[in-house]
Formats: C-alpha cells, sequence, structure tokens
C-alpha cells in the first residue's frame, strides 16, 4: 500500500510536471509567435502518433475503455491505468463522454518507450544532458503532441497528445 501510495506520488508529480513544461512553452510560444513559427513549423501531414494503444482523441469513453481494459482508477472525467511498474496512461474525456487528452509516463530503460521518430516522424533535439523537449502541433488533426525525457540514464519520458481548443495559441 505504502508502495502503490508512492509510485502513485511520483506519477502525479511527472503529469504535474507535464502540464507546467507544457504550458511553459505554450507562454513562450505566444511571447515570440514569429521565432516559434520560423523554428517549429506546424505540420498538415498526419502526425505518426495519434494516440495509444489505439485510443485517439475524439473517441468515445466507451470506446477507449474496451481498447485500454479495467482502468486502475475509473472516473468521469479521468481514468488512470497501470501496464507495469514502467508504464503509466492517464485518458481525460470532456463532459460529452469524449476523449480530449491521452498522457503516458514510461519510467526507466525499456524498449517500449517510444522515441522521437515514432512520434513525429522526425528526430527531435537531444539537449547535452539527454533530455528532449518538443512540442507539436497538429491544427488540421485537432490536437498538439508532447515529447519530455529527463536527463539521465535512468529517464522518464511523457508523451502527451491533448485536443486543441480552436485558439492559434493551443
Amino acid at each position: 500500500m505504502k508502495g502503490q501510495l508512492i509510485y502513485r506520488g511520483v506519477n502525479f508529480c511527472i503529469l504535474a510536471l507535464t502540464i507546467i513544461i507544457t504550458a511553459s512553452s505554450a507562454a513562450f510560444l505566444r511571447g515570440s509567435r514569429v521565432e516559434a513559427r520560423s523554428v517549429l513549423p506546424i505540420p498538415s501531414a498526419t502526425p505518426t502518433y495519434a494516440g495509444y494503444k489505439g485510443v485517439k482523441i475524439g473517441m468515445s469513453t466507451d470506446e477507449a475503455r474496451k481498447l485500454l481494459g479495467t482502468p486502475k482508477e475509473k472516473g468521469e472525467a479521468q481514468d488512470y491505468y497501470v501496464y507495469s511498474e514502467n508504464e503509466v496512461a492517464q485518458v481525460m474525456y470532456d463532459a460529452a463522454h469524449t476523449v480530449t487528452a491521452i498522457s503516458v509516463t514510461y519510467m526507466g530503460k525499456g524498449s517500449s518507450i517510444p522515441h522521437p521518430k515514432d512520434v513525429f516522424g522526425e528526430d527531435a533535439e537531444v539537449k547535452p544532458d539527454g533530455s528532449i523537449v518538443k512540442i507539436v502541433r497538429y491544427p488540421k488533426n485537432g490536437f498538439w503532441i508532447s515529447y519530455n525525457r529527463t536527463a539521465g540514464d535512468d529517464p522518464i519520458v511523457i508523451v502527451t497528445a491533448q485536443k486543441m481548443n480552436g485558439s492559434p495559441e493551443d
């Protein structure tokens, strides 16, 4: 029980960090629109990574649950899945019972961790410490995807896809 609480606490911190990084990236991009467009072009093609285990943004809650199985925690607005000690997923739903966000956390080394090329169809810049932060908007598809990898030899990778609200800054 204590191990589960620690594990949930770590996962919550990772999700909070993802939200902070994503919000910071969005704020930065809004503040420097010209630079952001020249550095991060908005692709028109469908992204390589469009979902997790067949679950996609806009899919119904029932369809998502059929594909993902029984969640560890089930709720109206969010389900939490634990597939292993190295892979957890959160799926968020709106009031219309459709998937609005999918966030998957991979912890430690492992072959199931997707590479940026698997997610975006191209590599991402790896910083000297080994970390990676990349977010790409797909307005024609109605969502954005972020890829965050921590530094070090035992990384945490968080891949998030989230529905866009329709604003240009999303």
